[in-house]
């Protein structure tokens, strides 16, 4: 995958910025799921609100990604991820220092944690600008593992809460952080060809086209089912197999680290078969798998297997997605990777919500899963109707540009 051409066509420092910003920024965005055993123990929260305490993060990170992304196209990607970067460490500083006494607070915190979320509409296009067609899936495929970011806070949040007091885990997150900001600061570069800004109101036109609509639900599935279980399986393992705090997060960890890996796996897959061939074997895969976590298996370890599974296919397509959007919106990549993350985002929240509420109101996570994999197949159906426009389509539009669709 890594072969001589795509050193030599990009800038590496620059997608290695990318991808540290991004993996740390997505550590403390869902950092409130891996803490969410400890401060529901200390407000005494019930189903419904651990599932909206750990929604409300993804759900401000999917608006501000739309914010982010046009202001990567009007200012810059990198000046724009300074500024989100020094609001998270900000926040998360002042929140520490003040304490956390309560859960109207705690989703304070939550909506502030949202602009780390938004980090992805600033790290793919820093990274994709600098970038050939051939090699898009996989430069944002390696960016965009930064969702392995999640498995941070999984592994090693639990345990530092029994140790320090889980508000101190919000001071501690600064210091990663800060390391990320130094890096970032030194050898991330905007590309030499990026668009000239344009008024404001010209970014959201593509909102006029159709194609950014399907790419929008695409991946509203695929990230939308990473994102919201990584945040909610903690919580999961916890309640229907006892787990630990620590034990659970070990297990979320593992489901995160397989979905956010294959993510670079799945971009390179669509830069050679296609991304439409690609997704259209990640949703079946994807359906399948949640439909199986659905029934909630007796042993927790054969849980764990089905739901690396299920984070695998979704990760895959979150990689074979952002293979096909730089080539249909190369000069709105900014914008579009907002709006596009911004419906991951809301994908995401939708299921972690959910299946606070399907537990609520049932008992049980089964119908919230069920639902999550009856997208997976609309998602499906989608694809399946509109490939046949996009390969007439785009390649049209490519003017002699190689593509794979």
């Amino acid at each position: 995958m890594l072969s001589r051409s795509f050193f030599k066509s990009g800038h590496t420092p620059t997608l290695f910025s990318s991808f540290l910003y991004f993996d740390l920024s997505f550590m403390v965005w869902v950092i409130l799921g891996p803490l969410g055993v400890a401060i529901s123990k200390t407000l005494h929260l019930d189903a419904g609100q651990k599932g909206l305490m750990v929604a409300v993060p993804v759900l401000s990170g999917a608006i501000l990604r739309l914010i982010a992304g046009v202001m990567v196209d009007h200012i810059g990607p990198k000046r724009t991820g300074l500024i989100g970067q020094v609001i998270v460490m900000a926040g998360l500083g002042l929140a520490w220092f003040l304490g956390i006494n309560n859960y109207n607070q705690v989703l304070m915190l939550g909506v502030v944690l949202g602009v780390a979320g938004a980090s992805f509409a600033v790290a793919l296009p820093l990274a994709s600008r600098w970038y050939p067609p051939e090699h898009q899936g996989l430069a944002l495929g390696i960016a965009g593992a930064g969702n392995s970011g999640t498995a941070l806070a999984a592994l090693f949040a639990p345990g530092l809460a029994q140790t320090f007091g889980w508000t101190n885990v919000i001071g501690l997150a600064v210091l990663p952080l800060a390391v990320a900001f130094v890096v970032y600061l030194i050898f991330a570069k905007d590309a030499p060809n990026r668009p000239p800004p344009k008024p404001l109101s010209e970014y959201l036109g593509v909102l006029r086209t159709a194609d950014a609509w399907w790419l929008m639900l695409l991946y509203g599935v695929t990230f939308g089912g990473f994102v919201g279980l990584s945040s909610s399986l903690t919580i999961y393992f916890n309640s229907e197999y006892g787990l630990s705090a620590v034990t659970a997060g070990f297990f979320t960890a593992a489901c995160v680290f397989a979905g956010s890996f294959i993510r670079p796996v799945g971009g390179a897959l669509a830069d050679r078969f296609g991304g439409v061939r690609t997704l259209t074997v990640v949703y079946m895969l994807a359906a399948v798998g949640l439909t199986l976590a659905s029934f909630e298996a007796a042993n927790p370890y054969v849980a764990l297997a089905v739901l690396m599974f299920s984070m695998m296919a979704l990760g895959a397509g979150n990689g074979a997605v952002f293979q096909l959007a730089p080539q249909r919106f190369g000069k709105e990549i900014g914008v579009v990777t907002g709006l596009v993350g911004m419906t991951g985002g809301i994908g995401g929240f939708y299921l972690a919500a959910s299946l606070g509420w399907a537990k609520q109101a049932t008992g049980s996570y089964q119908p919230g899963l069920l639902a999550f994999a009856g997208l997976a197949l609309l998602a499906l159906a989608c694809l399946t109707g509109v490939k046949a426009r996009w390969r007439q389509t785009w390649g049209a539009r490519a003017a002699g540009a190689q593509l794979r669709l």
